[in-house]
């Protein structure tokens, strides 16, 4: 019943262009999955939506987990990979890239209804430091270059904050990449690093790692305990990052992946919480224009 009703959402969304487009097939489907975690964690939250991709498409549904964000972006803009969740930095860079690669066309909401979140600065709770000014001098962690909450607008408000660059040796004493978001924890958790930055949607409990977000995935991986952490800094509402298919690909393909996805969380809510990093309201439409804020900034960020 659940696999009809995703069908005859498909079908009833389908305009006459679309189904005049519709006439032309693909011999498999491709879906990136960015850093954050180790690989086969990520494979392992996305195999039900593959599973379900495979049985709305009839083509086999393949996943790439590559090392970093970049792997997903150039995937997109090669044309080897047909879907992806971004984040807002990451669909940034691919829109600045090539405006005709992909469109944004879901958001994950959170269970307040909103669909922002937040890049969250910690630390261990027996390293003594609490703030950003306890930091000075220590190492600081980014995740990935292409994040928006491992980098891009921490690396622009950080600096407000401390009034100092974050060139390694101005304020802090190192600043590095760990390579995404669970290397950040991990690495803060293991006290390789003093303190460093990552995603969460900031409801829930301190202790749960909130309700959604890189600190939840950790911990229930039983990766981190979060009463060992400590919040020294949070940045300012982030727009949360699209869902994002091909341009390139048939209608039917994009509404029917556009329709299960948007199911996702009522047809098997299990599933969802994989994909979506914890527990949220499921996802809803986008466009692009939720983002010129964040293409403006990775502007500024190249020159």
């Amino acid at each position: 019943m659940k696999k009809l009703a995703i069908a005859l959402m498909a079908t009833t969304l389908m305009t006459g262009a679309a189904f005049a487009d519709s006439m032309e097939k693909i011999s498999e489907f491709r879906i990136g999955i960015l850093g954050g975690e180790n690989a086969q964690d990520r494979m392992n939250s996305y195999q039900c939506l593959a599973d379900k991709t495979t049985e709305l498409l009839g083509v086999e549904t393949k996943l790439f987990a590559p090392a970093d964000y970049a792997g997903v972006i150039q995937g997109l803009l090669g044309g080897t990979i047909d879907m992806a969740w971004l984040g807002a930095s990451g669909y940034a860079k691919t829109y600045l890239s090539d405006p005709e690669a992909v469109e944004p066309v879901l958001v994950k909401v959170n269970v307040d209804g909103g669909y922002g979140y937040y890049s969250v600065g910690f630390a261990r709770k027996d390293s003594g430091v609490k703030s950003l000014e306890d930091l000075k001098g220590k190492t600081f962690g980014f995740g990935d270059p292409n994040s928006t909450s491992g980098y891009l607008i921490p690396s622009i408000e950080i600096p407000q904050n401390i009034n100092a660059t974050m060139e390694s040796g101005d304020y802090f004493g190192e600043v590095k990449f760990t390579g995404g978001h669970e290397q950040t924890i991990v690495a803060v958790a293991n006290g390789e690093i003093a303190g460093g930055v990552t995603w969460a949607d900031g409801l829930g409990e301190w202790e749960d790692g909130y309700n959604s977000g890189a600190l939840r995935k950790a911990v229930d991986a039983g990766l981190v305990d979060m009463n060992d952490m400590v919040k020294i800094w949070q940045s300012k509402t982030i727009p949360e990052g699209p869902i994002v298919l091909r341009k390139a690909l048939p209608a039917d393909v994009k509404v029917k992946m556009t329709g299960l996805v948007a199911s996702l969380q009522s047809m098997d809510p299990d599933c969802a919480y994989g994909v979506a990093a914890g527990e949220t309201k499921g996802f809803m439409p986008i466009t692009h224009d939720a983002y010129e804020v964040i293409i403006e900034a990775r502007k500024l960020k190249s020159n």
